[in-house]
Formats: C-alpha cells, structure tokens, sequence
C-alpha cells in the first residue's frame, strides 16, 4: 500500500511537467507574434512643442522736458537776386523783322547804345514815294492860295485840310521809321536777350533786357498768409545758391498780394510770341543784405528767411504734447505723484514747438500722444 503511493506520487511530477511544456512554448509564440505585430504599426508622431508666447509689451508714452529757450516763428520765401534798375527793352512797331542785333547777354553798354534795328526797308521807300507825291502837293496848294479869293470858302477848307493830312502822315512816316532803332535807356549789363537776328518781332516783344548791377537786391515772394506777417525792419537770412547764407533786414513789402511762394514768379523768356513776362520789381519783397558777397550775380536763385517774432526765455514744449478737447487746451504732466492733467494757455507756434505762456514751469515733464 505505501508503495503504491509512493509510486503513484512520484509519476505525478513528469506528467505534470510533460503538461506545462506545450503551456510555455504557446505563450511564448504569443509573445513573439505580439511583439512582431508591435513593430509592423506605423511609429506614433512625436508631440510638438509649441514655443511660448509672451503677450505684446505696451508701449510707454513718451515723455519731453518743459524747456526753456528763445523762440521764433519764421516765414520762408523763394526768389534771386534782382537789380534796382532793370528794365525789357522792346519795339512798338508790329511785325517787323529784326535786321541787325548788336548786343548779346553779359555785354555792358553805355546811355544811348544802339541796341537792335528793325528792318523798314519797305517803309522807307514808302516814306520816299509820299515825300515826291507832297511836293507835287505843295505846288497845287500854293495854286489853291492864289485863288482863295475866287473859291467857295468851304471847297477851300476842305482842300487845306486834305493837305495838312498829306503833311501829318509824312511825319507819322518818319517817326515810325525812327523808332525802328532801339537803344539803351541808361548805362547797365544785358541781362538777357530772347531774340535773334532775322527774328519776326511784335510790338512790346522783349528784345533785351538790361539791368545796372551795383545795384542787386533780394527779391522773394512769401505766400499771402505769410505776407499780414512780415514788416520792414525785420531780420532776414538769406541763403544765396553756391554763397552760403548772409544777414539782412526787410527793406520794402511787394505793392501786390499774390498768393505765390515759388521764386521768381516770372515765365522763362525766349522766342518771340507773346507779351514780356518780366515782372516788376515792385511785386517783390526786398531784402537789404547787411554785406553783400564775393561774386554775386543779377539773378542768382537763393531763399529766405524772415524772423517775424521772436521770445527770450520762452516756456516751450512739443506740439505733440500738447492735447484740445472742445474749447479746452491741456497737457498731461507726469511727477512723482503720477500724471495729471493741467490746462494751459498757448502763445506762438513754431512747426515744432509751442509756448506756454501760462500752466507749466521748465523743468516739468509732459506726455507726449
């Protein structure tokens, strides 16, 4: 009986182990077949990292110092250089041909200088053919005088003022051809000469123009606004083209008020048609240099500046400081006790700055928009 237990139990073991063999090598294909199904899945996407957003900064206002300086407020003008005495010499008589020109630009005459001729060649044949037909005139009124006491007193008078008409279109004749000659009005340098010999000229077309060159002026215009601001006296700057700049003072405002700042405010002369654009002087403000410089020449183009109010010590801030509400002006003014707001009143304005006559103290500070 113990045998048989005995046996039996030790059996048991090998059929035991002969059972768990086949169990192992089943999970082990599993796992195999597992992990060999794991690596034929596609490889999952790393997560990406998003980089970190900081929120915008909000920009500081800036901040200016309430300074104290001169101040001025200037108008500005353009123009050249122009002479006191300049005048376009021209003919009065229309459509002719300019037969002889004698003059070219930069030449000095004297008073009296032949200038330029017109051609009247056809005019004075005219004049001559009218003066052998008067003669013959003059012979038959002598006859008329002779017998006035046997005409009728009107047939008489109509005769005699027939002739004195023959007499006034001879001296018409005359005078006409001797306008035909040009010459210079007083002693200058030809600034200018649009025209050329062979030229067909209308009356009052620019033949030449003369200028006496002692005496250069500076010549702008300022716009009309700018104009109401300016009187004689004040002090200008002037900044001559290749000269640099040079002091001066308002000698005479333009008798005219044309809103026009560009220059010369001439039209460019050259050729023959139509009328002379040359402006008058007078149109111009004028400007007295206090020295006048080494090489400066009639027409030079230059600018100008005129001071037409100026403060010492004036309280100034930026216009982009200052703040309008309604009829309210204020700045917004930042201390150790923070910002606040103070009305304030303006004075002058410049294109950058602005006075504060009253509200504010050099030294403070104010918020800019």
């Amino acid at each position: 009986m113990f045998m048989k237990w005995w046996t039996e139990n030790s059996l048991e073991p090998k059929k035991t182990r002969q059972r768990v063999k086949p169990m192992m090598a089943l999970v082990l294909s599993t796992t195999l077949v597992v992990a060999s199904g794991c690596s034929l899945l596609p490889k999952e996407k790393e997560e990406e990292v998003l980089p970190v957003i900081n929120p915008p900064k909000i920009s500081k206002k800036p901040e200016y110092e309430v300074r104290s300086e001169t101040l001025e407020t200037k108008v500005r003008g353009n123009g050249n250089m122009k002479s006191l005495q300049e005048e376009a010499l021209y003919f009065t008589e229309n459509d002719k041909r300019l037969k002889e020109l004698y003059v070219k630009p930069s030449d000095n005459v004297k008073k009296g200088q032949v200038i330029a001729v017109l051609d009247v060649e056809d005019a004075k044949k005219a004049l001559r053919d009218a003066k052998l037909q008067f003669r013959k005139d003059e012979i038959a009124m002598k006859e008329t005088l002779r017998k006035k006491d046997e005409m009728d007193p009107l047939e008489f008078e109509t005769q005699v003022i027939a002739f004195e008409e023959k007499k006034q279109a001879i001296a018409d004749q005359q005078e006409s051809i001797g306008k035909a000659v040009l010459v210079a009005p007083y002693a200058g340098t030809v600034v200018s000469v649009p025209v050329k010999k062979g030229d067909a000229v209308k009356a009052y077309d620019p033949i030449a123009v003369i200028a006496d060159l002692s005496q250069l002026v500076v010549a702008v215009k300022v716009s009309k606004d700018d104009l109401e601001k300016v009187s004689i006296g004040m002090e200008a700057q002037v900044e001559i083209n290749t000269l640099g700049t040079h002091k001066g003072k308002v000698k005479q405002l333009p008798i005219t008020t044309e809103d026009t700042s560009d220059g010369e405010g001439e039209t460019p002369q050259g050729g023959t048609g139509g009328q002379a654009a040359q402006e008058p002087i007078e149109n111009f403000m004028l400007i007295q240099l206090d020295a006048k410089p080494q090489g400066l020449t009639n027409r030079a183009p230059l600018s100008a500046t005129i001071v037409v109010n100026r403060k010492v010590n004036a309280t100034v801030i930026p216009i982009s400081a200052l703040r309008k509400i309604g009829g309210r002006t204020y700045v917004l003014v930042s201390d150790e006790q923070g910002k606040r707001e103070v009305d304030v009143e303006v004075g002058q304005t410049t294109s950058t700055d602005v006075e504060i006559v009253a509200g504010l103290k050099p030294g403070q500070k104010v918020v800019g928009k």
